[in-house]
């Protein structure tokens, strides 16, 4: 049972980092970016090619995916999304699911359809087992690795974005873009910024989970519904909305196919659907002025 419910939390961990940079491109800039998958899908192909081809270490890899992806970003935030600020939201979502679809496209031509996967570091494929019994815990040692960044994220997140003048530049810049700039601050560079930061987030996010999810083409396509069920049950007005709703997705998920194996992903999205009756605007929305 609590092995069961540490391998749910791990997961729904993994989903938050993952889900986290769409969040924020959500929630703090009122963009729908459908193509979010795209950029974790792209920081799990950083991460392999740099172990398989060139033999750079585990831990290497992960700022370098994160870092690639938030390039990736920086460059295509002005070169295509600026343009699609402000825009209906069914113009986004057209425009980004359009992206996904060339992603997928260029990554099925470059690196092949096979699902590829990577040996991670003998100290992260060991298990810690505490207690004997039902209650008995074990805990994988990359699950834990995946756990303790995810915490640590959060912990930074919540402190740039509460606590930091760029937060509340980023708020201003958001609520009122035109009175922002009147006042001196730098909004598209505060949006920029911002983009990069949730495109390297979504591609830290790819490269924790290729040991866990795996990696092909196929993967933007295969999890954007759970990156926008964690959005819509927790709300993008804060990180802690994502994250609870992603730990009991995950929860709810390791468990519904663990216990009734037949349903597969179904007990997820009675979850979700239930959630948002109760709760249209999220768990932990609130109401915005713009």
């Amino acid at each position: 049972m609590l092995t069961l419910l540490f391998d749910g939390l791990a997961y729904g961990m993994l989903l938050f980092v993952l889900a986290l940079g769409l969040a924020v491109t959500m929630g703090l800039m009122n963009f729908i970016n459908l193509a979010h998958g795209a950029f974790a899908m792209a920081g799990g192909y950083v991460l392999v090619v740099l172990m398989h081809k060139h033999g750079w270490p585990f831990l290497w890899c992960l700022p370098v995916a994160f870092v690639v992806t938030a390039g990736l970003g920086a460059v295509l935030e002005p070169l295509l999304y600026r343009r699609m600020y402000g825009k209906p939201h069914l113009d986004q979502v057209l425009f980004s699911i359009g992206l996904t679809f060339m992603a997928v496209a260029a990554v099925d031509y470059v690196m092949g359809s096979s699902q590829v996967n990577v040996q991670t570091p003998e100290w992260l494929r060991g298990r810690i087992e505490l207690g004997s019994g039902d209650w008995s815990l074990g805990m994988g040692a990359y699950r834990l690795f995946i756990v303790l960044v995810c915490v640590v994220l959060t912990l930074a997140l919540q402190g740039v974005l509460n606590k930091t003048r760029f937060g509340a530049q980023l708020r201003a810049a958001v609520d009122d873009p035109r009175v922002a700039s009147g006042l001196g601050i730098p909004v598209n560079r505060i949006f920029l910024l911002t983009f990069a930061t949730g495109s390297g987030l979504a591609g830290l996010g790819g490269a924790l989970g290729v040991d866990v999810l795996g990696l092909d083409p196929s993967f933007p396509f295969k999890f954007m519904v759970y990156f926008l069920i964690v959005c819509a049950v927790g709300g993008t007005s804060s990180i802690s909305g994502p994250l609870t709703a992603a730990i009991v997705l995950g929860i709810a998920d390791v468990f519904g196919k663990y216990y009734v194996p037949k349903l597969g992903g179904f007990i997820v999205y009675v979850l979700m659907i239930a959630i948002l009756l109760w709760r249209p605007q999220g768990l932990f929305s609130r109401e915005r002025g713009r």
